[in-house]
């Protein structure tokens, strides 16, 4: 707090500082005389604009130099990869444009600034030079695009058959995770069968999901396909894991999906960063209410054996939480409801 009050009086007396040394630069002009005061002005000027690229550059490789062990973590997922090397190719070609014009901006500004005498070039064209720097630019970019569009087809694309199938529901402030039991198969949902006890209304009506399991965090195998179905309870979230370079929207009535293959154990990677209490993060990537910094869960990438091991002690949601509770005989209710519902409207589209 004390450190804060003190930058905070520093900027203003430096505001301050400014704000008098121009009025003091306009009273000296009127004293000297307009023309000799706006000469040494761009003298002034022309010079600062060198001093501010030397500076500007120092001030940038000192950053960088000082932040470099924050500006990029480990890729832990195949296409993660992918991502940054486009990445790095980008920022290569940017790096140089950028490089490039501020050296240019600011060295034009202090090699050409204002002389007595001196007289302004009219130099209206270059066919050739205009040519280069538009065919270069846009060979860059084109294969840029191309370079993109490749991978995000490759991201996007169908998943592998052997993909493990994971469902992920965000809700105000937290994810719920569901997984197929011992049959292999992800039972269907229906948003009317959600309650306090079946957080994602699964639908038990589909045999699949009898023996479904929910789980407190995520696992996956590692160097193994998994296949994340997205979907939202209430407000839109975005299932985001750093490491895994994976981000996609949650959206409510909808259900989008994002496929990745985990390459490094959480294990190796605790190992590798030397914290013992590593852990892959997922967050919430889309702003989502008052809670939304604290919505976060854990991913655990393992081998099979111990993926199996853990996943044989789930028990099934639906034998553990439903069956011969309250929750059972309301999910009836709920179930001839929606049954009625569907036959009305079936009875309607009949008679149209």
């Amino acid at each position: 707090m004390g450190t804060t009050i003190v930058i905070t009086i520093a900027v203003v007396l430096f505001v301050l500082v400014v704000f008098q040394l121009a009025r003091m630069m306009e009273y000296v002009s009127i004293l000297r005389g307009e023309e000799k005061s706006r000469t040494d002005n761009d003298q002034l000027q022309g010079k600062l604009m060198l001093v501010f690229l030397i500076g500007g550059f120092i001030a940038l490789g000192y950053s960088l130099w000082a932040m470099r062990d924050h500006l990029w973590i480990e890729p832990a997922a195949v296409h993660a990869r992918w991502l940054d090397s486009m990445f790095f190719i980008t920022l290569f070609f940017t790096g140089i444009i950028f490089v490039l014009t501020q050296v240019l901006l600011f060295y034009f500004a202090y090699k050409y600034r204002h002389r007595p005498g001196r007289q302004a070039l009219y130099y209206p064209e270059n066919t050739k030079l205009e040519m280069w720097w538009t065919v270069i630019p846009a060979i860059v970019l084109t294969t840029l695009v191309i370079i993109g569009v490749y991978r995000w087809f490759q991201i996007t694309g169908p998943e592998p058959e052997d993909s493990m199938v994971v469902e992920i529901t965000g809700q105000q402030f937290l994810w719920n995770y569901r997984y197929p039991g011992p049959d292999n198969k992800l039972g269907d949902f229906e948003f009317r069968y959600i309650s306090g006890i079946n957080k994602v209304g699964i639908d038990f009506n589909d045999p699949a999901s009898r023996d479904d399991f929910m789980a407190t965090e995520m696992h996956a195998v590692v160097n193994k396909p998994i296949l994340l179905r997205i979907r939202a309870k209430d407000v839109i979230h975005s299932v985001g894991i750093p490491y895994m370079r994976v981000k996609m929207d949650a959206v409510p009535g909808l259900v989008t999906r994002f496929w990745f293959i985990p390459t490094i154990t959480t294990k190796e990677m605790r190992e590798r960063t030397g914290n013992p209490d590593f852990n892959y993060e997922i967050v919430c990537d889309q702003l989502c209410g008052t809670g939304h910094y604290g919505m976060k869960g854990i991913l655990v990438v393992e081998t099979q054996e111990e993926f199996d091991a853990w996943a044989k002690s789930q028990p099934s949601f639906y034998e553990t939480y439903v069956k011969g509770t309250e929750e059972e005989v309301r999910f009836a209710q709920v179930s001839e409801q929606l049954k009625k519902e569907r036959e009305g409207q079936a009875q309607k589209g009949a008679k149209h």
